[in-house]
């Protein structure tokens, strides 16, 4: 598998990039991650005010980088940015599995959405490019959703997710056994402190028997 980054969004984003890997993995339920969640709740909820979210570095990038492509942030909030203001507001992390939970604690910890997909219900290579009006994209727990105009990540089926919301169709379940691990970034970024940072928070966390990177590529002109 490789992902390429289409022309589409990297002509109009020129600092978008992902770095991807791929996991060999078993789901479990999360409640040994349960001390680990409490801080990060504890954390947010006490370092940020709502409005403070919106001018972390990393959040105002992506927020700027969808107004770039033509959408408006605060109607179709990123994954990262919700997650935030979920903690800000002093509500909990939903409980999902330990694979989840922990890509949740990730995004959190490096601000910036990430995409957790069964690499097995992914058909071929992926691309990832601008969502078109025709796009018709059933998020996880939204319904329908508009996702013209921001990052699609996609197959030869279509659509699977996007850094606003994920898909069922490549939802990670308790059967899952592969892992495709997407990091969204919309500013330049640090890749060898990102891929430390994820790799030693699933080695430590979860039942991780490999771990290996995804390539990436943009397309050329």
């Amino acid at each position: 598998m490789i992902i390429k980054i289409t022309k589409s969004i990297s002509d109009v984003l020129l600092d978008f990039d992902v770095i991807a890997f791929k996991m060999a993995i078993s789901v479990n339920d999360s409640s040994h991650l349960e001390a680990l969640i409490n801080y990060y709740e504890e954390l947010i909820e006490k370092s940020y005010t709502l409005e403070e979210v919106l001018e972390i570095k990393e959040i105002k990038a992506a927020r700027n980088s969808y107004k770039a492509l033509g959408k408006d942030p605060s109607r179709y909030r990123l994954a990262c940015e919700s997650l935030l203001r979920r903690l800000v507001k002093k509500n909990k992390l939903y409980r999902i599995s330990d694979v989840v939970d922990l890509g949740n604690l990730l995004s959190i910890e490096l601000k910036r959405s990430t995409a957790l997909l069964d690499f097995d219900k992914i058909k071929g290579d992926v691309y990832i490019r601008r969502g078109l009006e025709s796009d018709i994209y059933e998020g996880i727990g939204r319904g329908i959703i508009n996702v013209s105009n921001i990052p699609l990540y996609c197959d030869s089926e279509g659509a699977f997710g996007s850094p606003t919301s994920d898909t069922l169709r490549t939802a990670i379940t308790a059967d899952t056994k592969k892992l495709l691990l997407m990091i969204i970034c919309f500013d330049k970024c640090d890749k060898e402190e990102i891929i430390l940072k994820t790799k030693e928070m699933f080695k430590k966390h979860i039942n991780v028997s490999s771990i290996e990177t995804v390539e990436v590529i943009k397309e050329s002109i």
